[in-house]
């Protein structure tokens, strides 16, 4: 006897317990199953006062499992993709624009084990962190300080 299809409050609350999900992605992985009279704009409205749909969760999550390897452009374009904006993306800016050489500097030196032999080699590590989403700003600071432990201590 084949299983009952599950409903959508169920998939949704499924979704939200493996990740946190945007309001957006949630209605874009919850229409495919949505049968006639089912209300997604509700269901999001439900989970959002129920507190188990949160923007600013998903923006903490994303910045979290992001801020390692990405640069604050990259981060804050998926932030956008994903339906976020206003104070709350105001106020992620500034949090993230704080460190952003230094998470620069983490990431050049984990790609590339020694400072560029030549300007080709440098243009390419340059490239590689433009990419990634960091700043002009931040990539001329990861440059300055990404190799300065390794000269001190040799």
């Amino acid at each position: 006897m084949p299983r009952p299809p599950i409903s959508l409050k169920a998939r949704a609350l499924k979704y939200l317990s493996s990740r946190e999900h945007s309001r957006l992605e949630l209605a874009r992985k919850l229409a495919p199953y949505a049968q006639e009279g089912d209300d997604i704009e509700a269901l999001l409205n439900w989970l959002e006062q129920s507190r188990f749909l949160s923007q600013e969760r998903f923006s903490e999550s994303l910045v979290n499992r992001r801020a390692a390897r990405y640069g604050n452009n990259r981060i804050l374009s998926e932030l956008h993709g994903h339906g976020i904006g206003g104070d709350g993306l105001a106020e992620l800016k500034a949090d993230l624009a704080a460190g952003e050489g230094e998470r620069a500097a983490q990431v050049l030196r984990r790609k590339f084990a020694e400072p560029p032999a030549d300007v080709e080699t440098r243009a390419k590590q340059m490239r590689f962190l433009q990419q990634r989403g960091f700043s002009h700003r931040s990539i001329r600071e990861a440059f300055n300080t990404a190799w300065a432990d390794d000269e001190d201590g040799g």
